[in-house]
């Protein structure tokens, strides 16, 4: 017998934007989510602020903002699913100020991004990209010349998370020798091994690949600099983050020849929709793979990432769970009989506990289960009580200080 909740799922509106594969939809529709407004298209800040105080739940990927005046004027707000890697195109600050969890799918296309490293090392390593542009072109060039095989290389993997791991592993697997550095230890995959400093991968590597988030500490971290104390003739990819890289540097580098073929897929500015408008530095090399911010977007990730995003969004409205929240602290939870469901979320102060169980003890009301996590700023309570509590208790839950949101889950 489903529960009964207090805010019917027909009533919960949710706006689906970017063309999120299906996946997602049919996450929703499963679990009795049919109010759905899917749209192929983003939103800019001012088409967002005409309608987002309609919806509860809104899905985006990478080319929709949430800023601070959006968040703001989002008062039915309850979830934000971010259908992809990051999260940076949410002002993270303000949806933890407000209380709203934020999700994403950080790990689901980490095979799709480390599977085009590996191809696009083997065509540059081949000088695929000219050959091809010379065929194009009617022009016949068959040589050996400055074509070589992948095997035996090495590779050096700048960041050692779930991307830079995975390439780890596909690229011994080609027989490339692994060698890897990050700010933190991280234990080697296979045979890779880790080395002490930056400088050390740059000097040894014959293709450097960059796997690091968007930091003030990462901004331009490959530079002029950098570049110099690469080997002559190393091949240069970056499926990261657009500002990691100097580009200007890079194109002299490649001009003079230190790089002998790139591969980037993100850039420091991206067109924000498809068609005419992407201007690079990079342009006319005809030893550059360029690729408009695809490293993880095949049709198995977007599907993967639907799924995930779109369970993760679902298990917060149906049982209040916040496993991979970047905003509010992580409960994972399951729904519970008999009882009703109270969600609690406020500022991290002194007292607040305390406040919410004098309440409760107030309207007489028993607590079967209580379940609190904090973080610096927030702080997240689920009670479970007694099946026949008074739902006018929420309206006292909602006084107590330094609430940001509080309702009767089931």
């Amino acid at each position: 017998m489903a529960k009964e909740v207090s805010f019917p799922k027909e009533k919960i509106k949710v706006l689906l934007l970017e063309g999120l594969h299906a996946s997602a939809l049919n996450e929703f529709h499963k679990k009795g989510y049919t109010s759905i407004d899917s749209r192929k298209e983003a939103m800019s800040e001012a088409e967002l602020l005409e309608c987002i105080e309609n919806y509860h739940i809104i899905g985006i990927r990478s080319k929709t903002n949430l800023t601070a005046p959006v968040l703001e004027k989002a008062k039915k707000l309850m979830t934000i699913g971010c259908f992809c890697i990051g999260t940076n195109q949410v002002d993270l600050k303000k949806a933890t100020e407000l209380g709203i969890p934020v999700f994403n799918s950080p790990y689901s296309n980490t095979r799709s991004v480390a599977e085009l490293i590996i191809g696009n090392s083997i065509m540059l390593l081949r000088g695929v990209p000219s050959k091809n542009k010379y065929m194009h072109e009617g022009n016949w060039q068959k040589t050996a010349n400055k074509s070589y095989e992948l095997r035996g290389k090495t590779i050096g993997i700048i960041g050692y998370g779930h991307i830079g791991s995975q390439v780890s592993v596909l690229a011994e697997n080609m027989g490339l020798k692994v060698i890897y550095f990050d700010v933190e230890p991280k234990l080697p995959l296979g045979n890779a091994n880790a080395v002490d400093t930056l400088d050390e991968l740059l000097q040894k590597a014959d293709i450097v690949t960059l796997h690091v988030p968007a930091t003030a500490q990462s901004q331009n971290m490959i530079g002029e600099n950098e570049f110099a104390r690469m080997k002559e003739g190393v091949i240069f990819q970056n499926l990261a983050r657009g500002n990691v890289v100097d580009i200007p540097a890079l194109a002299n580098a490649l001009k003079s020849g230190k790089i002998s073929g790139a591969a980037i897929d993100v850039f420091p500015k991206e067109p924000k929709q498809n068609g005419p408008g992407f201007e690079s530095e990079l342009i006319g090399f005809d030893n550059v793979i360029l690729t408009p911010h695809v490293g993880g977007s095949t049709q198995e990730a977007q599907e993967n990432i639907g799924t995930e995003v779109g369970v993760k969004l679902t298990g917060f409205l149906d049982n209040g769970s916040t496993l991979g929240s970047k905003t509010v602290p992580e409960i994972s939870l399951s729904v519970q009989q008999n009882t009703r469901r109270v969600l609690h979320i406020h500022h991290n102060v002194p007292g607040v506990l305390t406040e919410i169980n004098s309440t409760l003890s107030k309207h007489n009301v028993n607590i079967l289960g209580q379940y609190l996590k904090t973080n610096e700023s927030i702080g997240y309570v689920v009670l479970d009580v007694d099946a026949n509590a008074d739902l006018e208790l929420m309206e006292d839950l909602k006084k107590v200080n330094n609430t940001l949101k509080a309702r009767i889950l089931y």
